[in-house]
């Protein structure tokens, strides 16, 4: 099996996945209310599942590293993933629906490091930025479809979440058919690097030695672009509260993001196999520019920077994650992977906490926070070039 034919099955496959927890995320809030939630749990337990599915890769990457079980790791992650998200909608009480929600989210934290090790072997021949942008674009494709489909069988079946959630085991199932079939096809992805580089494997002290100065740089220029960066929620409150746009709006403005994150994760990825890693620039201009539109009174410039907010993110989810690959050996790489899901949660969650802090306080005083905070990253990535040189 060709590189090309290995990443796109392999983006197929987060295609399905994506139908099902995304299409699940998309209604765990009224899910767990019908049960008997009250704010502050659904906050608890989703806070809770988003901080296991990035924590628990600092875990995760090291013992894909150790045991060298990438697939193992990659398969037992989506199973878990894929059989707890039916099973919400039979759980009918709500102690086991908030275990359920966090267990889907831990399936992700086991899965994502070797998931994205493997990967990185097949983009060693097509290109980092455009085979990493590739995966992308086919994940958003998922992200989109999955809280569509439920959203169509609720419709169908009056509100009832059992139907909605169990008509997800169909591409449940299919996600694991497709990575046994993989696996089986293609059961060592390392081949596709060596063979590109026309080397062996990587040598044993690979595997335990310190992680490349130049990664921890690229850590802290990844800290600084992610912590300026405001989340969707903190954007569809200020598009509510200020009368911008309904409710049943904000849905098809993510699902518009989430497009404009397909077609920009493709074009960045095209770009930084050319150019390099100076096409990160980008990130923290956009960055930047979320602020400076999506807050404001205008309803069209509130409007583009929502979707500003679509083309950062789809350079986060992929850019991103193949810069890491060129700058980690082999040997080392489900570490680095699970260290830079750890370093962008904790700033994700500074991020959110300071734009939505400062929004309550001043929209001109986060505007200019953030834009700091991204010239201080556009100085991090110039130390980063200076170090590859």
């Amino acid at each position: 099996m060709g590189p090309w034919r290995f990443v796109v099955w392999f983006g197929t496959i987060s295609l399905l996945a994506d139908v099902v927890y995304e299409g699940a995320r998309s209604i765990t809030g009224p899910l767990l209310a019908s049960l008997g939630a009250s704010s502050l749990v659904v906050g608890v337990v989703t806070g809770a599942g988003e901080s296991a599915a990035l924590v628990l890769r600092l875990v995760s990457g090291p013992l894909a590293d150790r045991t060298r079980r990438f697939w193992g790791l990659a398969i037992g992650g989506y199973a878990l993933t894929v059989v707890s998200v039916p099973l919400l909608g039979v759980s009918g009480v709500l102690w086991a629906a908030c275990v359920l929600v966090i267990a889907e989210r831990v399936g992700k934290a086991v899965r994502s490091p070797a998931k994205d090790t493997l990967l990185s072997h097949a983009t060693a021949a097509t290109g980092r930025g455009r085979g990493f942008a590739v995966h992308e674009a086919l994940d958003q494709i998922g992200a989109i479809a999955g809280p569509l489909l439920v959203a169509g069988v609720l419709a169908l079946t009056g509100g009832d979440y059992g139907p909605a959630l169990g008509v997800l085991a169909v591409p449940g199932i299919a996600v694991l058919l497709l990575l046994f079939w993989l696996r089986a096809r293609m059961p060592d992805p390392e081949a596709y690097e060596r063979e590109t580089t026309a080397s062996a494997p990587a040598a044993p002290d690979a595997r335990g030695g310190r992680l490349p100065r130049a990664f921890w740089t690229y850590a802290a220029f990844t800290a600084a672009t992610t912590t300026g960066f405001a989340t969707f929620g903190v954007l569809s409150y200020h598009l509510v509260q200020r009368h911008l746009l309904t409710t049943a709006w904000v849905p098809v403005l993510y699902a518009a993001a989430m497009a404009v994150d397909a077609v920009a994760a493709l074009a960045t990825g095209w770009l930084y196999d050319r150019y390099g890693p100076r096409v990160l620039v980008a990130l923290p201009v956009l960055t930047a520019g979320v602020v400076a539109l999506a807050f404001s009174d205008t309803v069209a410039v509130a409007v583009a920077g929502s979707l500003v907010w679509g083309a950062a993110m789809g350079i986060q989810e992929s850019t991103l994650r193949a810069t890491v690959a060129d700058l980690v050996p082999s040997g080392r790489r489900a570490t680095a992977y699970g260290l830079f899901a750890g370093v962008v949660g904790a700033a994700s969650l500074a991020g959110g906490t300071l734009t939505g802090g400062l929004y309550g306080y001043s929209i001109p005083v986060l505007i200019t926070v953030v834009v700091a905070i991204q010239v201080l990253a556009l100085v991090l990535l110039a130390v980063i070039r200076a170090e590859r040189r």
